[in-house]
C-alpha cells in the first residue's frame, strides 16, 4: 500500500481528518463538548492544515500531526467566536474554560507538537513516527531551536517513542483533581534540542 507524507492537506478532506483527529484525542475533549458530532463538525470548520502534516493512502489520510508556532495552529480556528457561535452562550464559554487548559504557548524559536493520530487500522506500520520525524526536519529546516511536547501519563507508548527520538523529560505536573474533566491526571513536558538532531 502506498502511503505518502506531505505538509499539509486539502480543505476538502476536513471531515475525514476531523473524525481522525476525534478518533485520537475525543475524550479528552468530552467534558467541553460532550456531543461527538458537534466535536468533529466544530474541528472540521477549524483546522488550519498548514500547521500539520498528514499521512495519506490514495485520497485517504489516515495520520495526522498538528504543531503549533507564533504564526498559528492546526486547531488555530477553535476560538471563543467560534464555539458560542456553535454551542451557544453557556456551552460555548464552558468549552472556551475547558479547552483553556489544553493551551501552550510556544516560545520564541520554540514548536510546540500538538500530538499525533493515525487511523486504527494503520497503527504498527511507523506512521506516527514517520510523522514525528517530517515535524522535527521541519523545525530544523526553519529555524527553530527546539520541538515541545506534553505525554499524558496514561499514554507510556507515545513517551517510549518520543524518548527514542531524543526527547528529554524538562518537566512534569500532577493534577488528580482535575481527571473528571481532562481524562487524565498528569503529563509530562519533554523537549528536543533542534542541534542535536541536524
Amino acid at each position: 500500500m502506498d502511503i505518502q507524507i506531505q505538509k499539509g492537506w486539502n480543505l476538502e478532506q476536513a471531515d475525514s481528518a476531523a473524525e481522525l483527529y476525534e478518533e485520537a484525542f475525543g475524550a479528552k475533549f468530552t467534558r467541553a463538548i460532550p456531543d461527538k458530532l458537534k466535536r468533529i463538525a466544530i474541528l472540521s470548520k477549524s483546522f488550519v492544515p498548514v500547521f500539520s502534516f498528514a499521512a495519506t493512502s490514495g485520497n485517504d489520510i489516515i495520520g495526522i500531526a498538528g504543531f503549533q508556532v507564533s504564526d498559528g495552529s492546526l486547531t488555530g480556528g477553535i476560538g471563543a467566536k467560534k464555539l458560542i457561535q456553535e454551542l451557544g452562550f453557556f456551552s460555548g464559554l464552558w468549552a472556551c474554560l475547558v479547552f483553556s487548559l489544553f493551551k501552550r504557548q510556544p516560545k520564541a524559536r520554540e514548536l510546540v507538537m500538538d500530538g499525533i493520530a493515525v487511523d486504527s487500522g494503520f497503527r504498527g506500520q511507523g506512521i506516527g513516527s514517520e510523522l514525528l520525524d517530517q515535524i522535527i526536519h521541519y523545525a530544523a529546516e526553519n529555524g527553530f531551536d527546539s520541538v515541545r511536547l506534553d505525554v499524558i501519563d496514561s499514554n507510556p507508548r507515545a513517551r517510549k517513542l518520543y524518548e527514542l527520538k531524543g526527547f528529554v523529560e524538562v518537566s512534569s505536573e500532577s493534577f488528580p483533581y482535575l481527571k473528571w474533566l481532562i481524562g487524565f491526571s498528569g503529563s509530562t513536558t519533554m523537549v528536543l534540542k533542534v542541534e542535536n538532531i541536524v
